[in-house]
Formats: C-alpha cells, structure tokens, sequence
C-alpha cells in the first residue's frame, strides 16, 4: 500500500495524527531527502528506513519503490514540506502505482499553496496553481504571458534568489495588479505582504530576502482587498 503522507510546511506540530499514525507503521518512507525528513521524524520519535526519491534520481529509485509495493510493502511518500505530488516527484509515482493497479490513497494536511491564497486577501473560489517559474528571464516572461488574460487568481512558488525578478516580470507582463508575497508560512517569522505589483516591487527592492515565498497575483481586472504588510 502506498500512502501520500503530507508533512509541514514548517511548524512541526502541524503534521497530523494519522499522518502520525501512518508514518509509524510503514515499511518504508520515500522522501526527497532523508536529512529534511529524519528531522520530522526524531521529533516524533519515529524510526524508519527511509529511501531518497527526488528529481535528481526518479528515473533510478522508482522501480526499487515499485518492487517494495509488489512485493505487498507499505510505502509512505513525503515531500520536505507540505502535499506530495505538488513540485515534486509524486507524480511519476502515482501515475506508476495506477498503471500496475497498485492500492494508494492520500493523508491531507499542509499546503503552502493553499495557506497563501487563503491568506491573500484575493478572491480563492477559483484559482491557478503554477508551480515554480522557469529561471531564465525570457522564459519566465512567456510563461507568465501564457495566464495573462486569465480571470482567475495565479498562485506560484518562488525562491529567495529570483524574488525579485519574478516580481519584475509580473509586473511587466501583467500591470499594476493587486497581488501577495507569503514567506515563512506557520514559523515565528511569518509575514504577508499585500499590495499592488508596483508597491511589492519597491518592497523587496531594500527586503532581505530569505526562504521560500509563494506569490499570489489577483486575476484580470479584479478588484482585491488592499492592504499594508502584516
């Protein structure tokens, strides 16, 4: 059986009780790396082999995954924060479980993604999940292009190296929209930055920018809530 065991996204207390449960009584735990993982674990005093699956060796682990499952093994996979399958390897591995017809389910919980638009203060009833920009400049600008008429609020994940010149490109390929910058989401540190394009860009201009961030932009011509950082 292969369970899709969600973790936190960083307050470790945040990881549920079956999640808890499942993690405990698995053969194996598939992770993207055992360093993140092992320390989830210890804080719940769980001991168990676990086994690197990431995007730098997904074509060499997951047959070994595969032959675990097979084998009538239970498997847990988890990301190094929040809901497998999201910008990690998850996919391969269910897309793999469903051709074999091998049993699998899911254990809700953390989503960075999710957290953020909740958070944003712009419409959530309906929205798009982009995942990670491209790195190159010309390449991030033709991807944002691609959703620039959409009505829909636009979710992405970026890192602290090119914040800001993701912020740069949106708000060259999409105007001066309302949008929301979340970084450190469930730590002490927490912060949520709200405001136009323009106002963002001028912010992160003179902010330290460390961790991770997930940016929200308001869809085509929607009115949002404008609001000072938190």
């Amino acid at each position: 059986m292969l369970y899709l065991v969600a973790t936190p996204i960083g307050n470790l207390g945040d990881l549920t009780h079956r999640a808890q449960e499942v993690l405990a009584q698995v053969d194996w735990i598939a992770c993207e790396d055992t360093r993140k993982t092992s320390i989830l674990l210890k804080h719940y005093q769980i001991t168990k082999p676990m086994i690197a699956f990431n995007s730098f060796n997904e074509a060499k682990v997951l047959p070994k995954l595969l032959e675990h499952l097979t084998s009538g093994e239970n498997l847990a996979l988890v990301t190094d924060a929040g809901t497998p399958g999201i910008s990690d390897p998850g996919y391969s591995l269910v897309h793999a479980a469903i051709e074999r017809d091998l049993e699998f389910t899911a254990l809700p919980g953390a989503s960075a993604s999710i957290m953020a638009l909740t958070l944003s203060g712009l419409p959530a009833h309906s929205f798009t999940f982009r995942g990670f920009p491209p790195n190159r400049a010309g390449a991030r600008r033709h991807f944002l292009q691609a959703d620039a008429g959409s009505a829909y609020t636009l979710v992405y994940y970026e890192s602290p190296y090119r914040l800001a010149a993701f912020l740069r490109d949106a708000l060259e390929v999409f105007g001066d929209r309302q949008a929301s910058v979340s970084n450190d989401l469930t730590k002490k540190f927490e912060k949520i930055y709200r405001g136009s394009l323009t106002e963002l860009n001028q912010l992160f201009a003179g902010e330290p920018i460390r961790g991770e961030y997930v940016v929200c932009i308001a869809g085509l011509d929607v009115k949002a809530i404008k609001k000072p950082a938190d």
